[in-house]
């Protein structure tokens, strides 16, 4: 078992017995961490430097050492992340938009530097080759406008964008648009998501569904994603006569107290 503690690798037995860790150095701190194969991990980095400054970076690390196999280079002219500084009291309060900079697709790997114009596929040859590329160039907007992939299937790619603008007075901020891209019909669209097993009409957060993510389900080519449904909101759904379908029939042998229900959401074959 590979644990992320932020600046460390921690690596576990099945039987939860330590066996050693690895880090990069201590201005490197790992974001998120996958199973690349059976050698390998995949690693969103990001390294701050003495300014405060910062931006993210892959790296295809050895699960052995932690030394790194491969430096995914991505080149952009400015460094532009979604995130919003405040001074405060002589203190930085900084807030940021999360997204996941590392989604699976199938045997590939989608990665997004939000500093770049330019959103690349990774295969596990280790070959990268544009997948998108935004238009105007991010460095041309103020406040900038960023697009983020969410889940992508073979003929519809579902993304995120987000301006950089944060009311730290209300804490509201990231306005967000659900974008859908038709590849078949190369047209682009804002879209809703409803969980059809809901009579009443219940959106279903592509995004948010998609950043609970486990690195298990990240590396299964069959599901696209999940979300969690929870046991006390199904029972009260359930009893106003809210609920169709299979989710109906889960429901009527719930109690309030029992686990979440997990639907996961799988690729058309």
């Amino acid at each position: 078992m590979f644990v992320n503690d932020g600046f460390r690798i921690l690596v576990y037995d099945l039987f939860g017995n330590f066996k050693r860790s690895f880090s990069l150095n201590e201005r490197i701190m790992y974001n998120q961490i996958y199973n690349f194969d059976n050698n390998n991990l995949i690693c969103d980095i990001t390294e701050f430097n003495y300014e405060n400054d910062f931006s993210n970076s892959f790296v295809i690390i050895s699960k052995q050492d932690g030394n790194i196999v491969k430096d995914i280079k991505i080149l952009f002219e400015e460094v532009r992340t979604p995130t919003m500084t405040i001074a405060i009291n002589n203190r930085n309060i900084m807030t940021r938009h999360i997204f996941h900079p590392i989604i699976s697709d199938q045997n590939s790997w989608i990665l997004t530097n939000f500093s770049s114009d330019t959103i690349f596929r990774f295969l596990q040859d280790f070959s990268k080759s544009p997948l998108i590329v935004r238009t105007p160039p991010i460095r041309s907007m103020d406040p900038e406008i960023f697009l983020f992939p969410v889940v992508l299937t073979e003929q519809y790619y579902f993304l995120e964008s987000v301006k950089r603008e944060y009311d730290f007075t209300t804490g509201i901020g990231f306005p967000t648009v659900n974008l859908m891209y038709d590849k078949h019909e190369k047209t682009i669209y804002e879209y809703a998501f409803y969980n059809d097993d809901f009579s009443t009409k219940r959106p279903l957060d592509l995004t948010q569904a998609s950043l609970l993510y486990s690195p298990l389900v990240k590396s299964n080519n069959e599901i696209a994603f999940w979300q969690k449904l929870e046991a006390d909101d199904l029972v009260e759904a359930y009893e106003n006569n809210e609920l169709k379908g299979k989710l109906k029939e889960i429901a009527e042998r719930l109690k309030e107290e029992d686990n979440p229900v997990i639907m996961l959401i799988k690729h058309n074959k």
